[in-house]
């Protein structure tokens, strides 16, 4: 069997190492995954190898394609021939972000991890910011936006409100605003992060929740290089229910309270019918009144099944035991392989 071929049976284990690897291990490993990336990766890449030069240490970047439809793998090829730090993770279809960033940490090897995204919204540069600051002690710096260029109002405001409810909604731990998943993380906080292994996962929370010493670095992010986001606004609802799902049982305990109120508010309108018609009779009740109360009940129950179903969808998926990822190859870094095999 090739060495492409058998590193793609190993995939779906999380491991501090890559076994290819042996004991070189790099000082940094930058993690970008990649959809539909082609236009702008060769632009990141330079950007990020001449930042990362001047570290002036051992340094990897693995990239993860997350079944691209355009020509990012093979792009991603290209600088990996011109580049012998660049590891590729191929997935095998598309499984979204939080899954493609999961694989590539389980994938990178060095002391401190960088998360970045392709689209050049982060500045790589702010990357020197971030170690720096790693440097006074802390486990993650994370990259917390000041500005946010090439936005439009309605994602600034929504995006505000969804930082404050989920801050409120999480319990023992902060998911800091302004705030995605650009950061650098020390092994001992990446390994941590990799014990978690739910199949639903929302990733600005699991940072969060590991905890560790943190520390916030403010930039201003821009507008995307190229191409367009893959992201709409049902994907960031949707993204947005699974943090709140993730993290708290608040809204099983809100329909509760909900069918508590109903209920009450049913026996007292039960108790004014009652004494309206001992003291005034009983007249024939108003039929858009009581098709108003039908409707009101019936939405009600539907909204508490929605909310348990979105729960118990959940625990199903997480019972059925499947891995997070499935790859077709993982190309490490030629540099990093060249120096295991002559030591």
């Amino acid at each position: 069997m090739s060495e492409r071929g058998a590193q793609s049976l190993e995939l779906n284990a999380p491991r501090t190492l890559p076994a290819s690897y042996g004991p070189s291990r790099p000082a940094f490993s930058v993690v970008v995954p990649c959809f539909n990336e082609a236009e702008g990766v060769g632009e990141f890449h330079k950007r990020l190898r001449t930042v990362m030069d001047s570290l002036a240490a051992p340094w990897e970047v693995v990239y993860v394609n997350d079944g691209s439809r355009d020509e990012t793998l093979e792009a991603l090829r290209r600088l990996k021939s011109a580049d012998p730090r660049v590891g590729i993770v191929n997935l095998s279809r598309n499984f979204g972000k939080e899954i493609a960033l999961t694989a590539g940490l389980d994938h990178a090897g060095g002391d401190q991890v960088i998360v970045i995204d392709a689209d050049l919204q982060d500045p790589p540069e702010v990357i020197l910011d971030l170690v720096a600051k790693s440097k006074e002690g802390f486990d993650v710096v994370y990259a917390q936006r000041r500005t946010r260029s090439g936005e439009t109002w309605l994602k600034k405001t929504t995006a505000s409100a969804f930082y404050r409810i989920s801050s409120r909604l999480s319990r023992n731990f902060t998911i800091p605003a302004n705030t995605g998943d650009f950061r650098v993380m020390s092994r001992r906080a990446t390994d941590a992060l990799l014990k978690l292994r739910e199949t639903h996962r929302y990733m600005k929370g699991l940072f969060a929740w590991i905890g560790f010493p943190s520390a916030a670095v403010l930039y201003d992010r821009d507008p995307r290089f190229a191409g367009e986001t893959s992201f709409n606004y049902w994907k960031l609802w949707n993204l947005a229910i699974e943090g709140v799902t993730s993290f708290t049982a608040l809204p099983l305990k809100l329909s509760t309270y909900l069918g508590l109120l109903s209920a009450l508010a049913a026996i007292i309108y039960a108790l004014f019918i009652v004494a309206r018609t001992v003291l005034f009779g009983n007249p024939v009740a108003g039929y858009p009144s009581l098709i108003v109360v039908i409707l009101f009940m019936g939405g009600t129950q539907l909204m508490v099944l929605g909310i348990i179903g979105e729960y118990l969808g959940r625990v199903f998926n997480e019972t059925k035991g499947r891995p997070l990822y499935l790859a077709t190859e993982f190309e490490p870094p030629a540099a990093l392989r060249r120096e295991s095999r002559a030591s």
